[in-house]
C-alpha cells in the first residue's frame, strides 16, 4: 500500500487503547440498559414473534395477527422465549440485540482482514451506537433483523474463505427466521454457487414445511401474510416505511408510479451489484459490496422497509473504510449517514411519523453511493490495505499482523 504517515488507513489498524475499549463497554451497556428500561416487554418488534408462538402454544395461528411477517419455522424459535418471564425478556432480548450487533461487526472486521484490536474495531462500534440512531431502535426494539445483520457479514467471510455451501446454509438458517436475506441468493447465482443456492433455499424450505404442519393454519403465510406484504395496506406500518414505494406517495405521488420507480430503482442496484461481482479485483471488497448492493437495492423495493434495515449492510461497507477503493472513502457515503444523527434537528421532520423522509434518504443515497462505486473502475490494487497487514509508511516494511 502507498500511504504516508498521515493517512487515516495507517492509524485505523493500529492497536486500540484501553481507553477507547472502556469508552465502547460503556456505550454498549448504556444503550442495552435504556432500552430494557423503555421496553418492558423486552422489545415492541421482539413481543409481536414471541406473542404468536403463545398463541400457537395456546392452540392458536399465529398469523392471526397481521403484524407477524415470520414463516412459521420463526414460531417454533421464539418458543424458548414464549416460556421465559417478562422481567427476564427485559433484561435478556436487548442485551441479545446488542451482543449480536457487535457479532456482526466482528464479521464485518475479519471478512476485510483488520485486526479485531484496532482503533477500527473499536470505533466502528461505538460510532454507530452513538451517533446512528437506527442502531439504538434496533436494540430497544428487539427486531429479529439482528439475525440478518449478523447472517450476511458471516456469510460473506465463509465466502471469502471458499466455504461457499456452508455460507448457504448459513442463509437459509437467517430466512428460516426472518425472509430478510433472501435476496442474497443472488450472489450465489452470480458466483455459480449451486451447491450453496440449493442450501439457501432448501434449509428455509425443509424448516418452515416441517414447523407449518404444527401450525393449525399451515398456509397461513400465504393466504395472510403474503397479501398483507404486496398490499402493504396497514395505515400505521405505512408512516415508518422508508422506501420509495412508501415514502413517495405522502408527497403526492401516485402509487403506481412510485411503485414502478422503485422496482426501476432496485432492478438498476441489482445490475450494478452484478458489474460489481464480474470486475472481479481481489480483496474483500467484491464480496462486500456486492452482497450490500444486492441487499439494499432489495430495501429500496421491498415492503416494508425499515431504518434498522440499513444495519444489515453498514457494517459491511464501514468496514472497509482502510481500503482506498472502498465506498466509506466516498463523501457521499457519509452523507447518507447525517440525517441519521441522534437528536439534529430537521425543519418538518421533527415528528416521529415523519422520519421515513430522512430514513428514505439515507437508503437513497447509500445505495446510489454503491451503485456509482460498482460502475467505477475500482481501486489499483496496490492501494489496498494488504491482507492481514497493519499499514506502514513507505519507508518502513508492513508489519504482519
Amino acid at each position: 500500500m502507498r500511504t504516508g504517515k498521515s493517512d487515516i488507513s495507517g492509524w485505523l489498524v493500529r492497536p486500540a487503547g484501553g481507553h477507547l475499549w472502556a469508552v465502547l463497554a460503556v456505550v454498549l451497556a448504556a444503550c442495552a440498559g435504556h432500552a430494557a428500561r423503555a421496553a418492558p416487554d423486552g422489545g415492541m418488534d421482539n413481543a409481536i414473534v414471541v406473542r404468536a408462538a403463545r398463541t400457537w402454544l395456546d392452540g392458536g395461528s399465529p398469523y392471526d395477527d397481521p403484524h407477524f411477517l415470520y414463516l412459521p419455522s420463526a414460531v417454533l424459535a421464539a418458543v424458548p422465549q414464549a416460556l421465559l418471564p417478562a422481567p427476564v425478556l427485559r433484561v435478556l432480548v436487548p442485551c441479545a440485540v446488542t451482543v449480536l450487533l457487535a457479532l456482526a461487526w466482528v464479521c464485518a472486521l475479519r471478512l476485510h482482514r483488520v485486526p479485531l484490536g484496532s482503533r477500527l474495531a473499536v470505533l466502528g462500534l461505538t460510532g454507530p451506537a452513538l451517533g446512528f440512531a437506527p442502531f439504538g431502535h434496533l436494540v430497544r426494539l428487539g427486531n429479529w433483523t439482528v439475525t440478518a445483520a449478523v447472517a450476511l457479514p458471516l456469510c460473506l467471510l465463509l465466502a471469502s474463505r471458499g466455504r461457499w455451501t456452508a455460507a448457504g446454509v448459513v442463509i437459509g438458517a437467517a430466512v428460516a427466521l426472518k425472509p430478510l436475506l433472501a435476496p442474497v441468493v443472488l450472489l450465489f447465482l452470480f458466483a455459480g454457487r449451486w451447491r450453496a443456492l440449493g442450501a439457501a433455499v432448501l434449509v428455509p424450505a425443509l424448516a418452515s414445511g416441517a414447523a407449518a404442519l404444527a401450525m393449525p393454519d399451515p398456509a397461513g403465510f400465504f393466504t395472510r401474510t403474503l397479501p398483507f406484504l404486496l398490499h402493504g395496506d396497514d395505515g400505521f406500518v405505512r408512516l415508518y416505511e422508508a422506501s420509495p414505494a412508501a415514502v413517495l406517495p405522502r408527497l403526492g405521488v401516485p402509487a403506481p408510479l412510485a411503485q414502478g420507480l422503485a422496482v426501476a430503482a432496485a432492478c438498476a442496484g441489482v445490475c450494478c451489484a452484478y458489474r460489481r461481482w464480474r470486475r472481479a479485483d481481489p480483496g474483500p471488497l467484491r464480496l462486500a459490496e456486492t452482497g450490500a448492493g444486492l441487499m439494499l437495492s432489495a430495501f429500496l423495493v421491498s415492503r416494508p422497509s425499515y431504518d434498522h434495515y440499513l444495519l444489515v449492510a453498514l457494517p459491511l461497507l464501514l468496514a472497509g473504510l482502510p481500503y482506498a477503493g472502498s465506498v466509506t472513502r466516498g463523501a457521499w457515503f457519509w452523507i447518507a449517514l447525517v440525517p441519521q444523527v441522534p437528536g439534529a434537528g430537521w425543519p418538518w421532520l421533527e415528528s416521529e411519523r415523519r422520519r421515513a423522509f430522512r430514513d428514505a434518504f439515507t437508503l437513497c443515497v447509500l445505495a446510489v453511493a454503491v451503485a456509482r462505486q460498482a460502475l467505477s473502475t475500482g481501486a489499483e490494487p496496490g492501494d489496498r490495505v494488504p491482507p492481514g497487514r497493519a499499514p506502514e509508511p513507505e519507508r518502513a516494511p508492513a508489519t504482519p499482523f
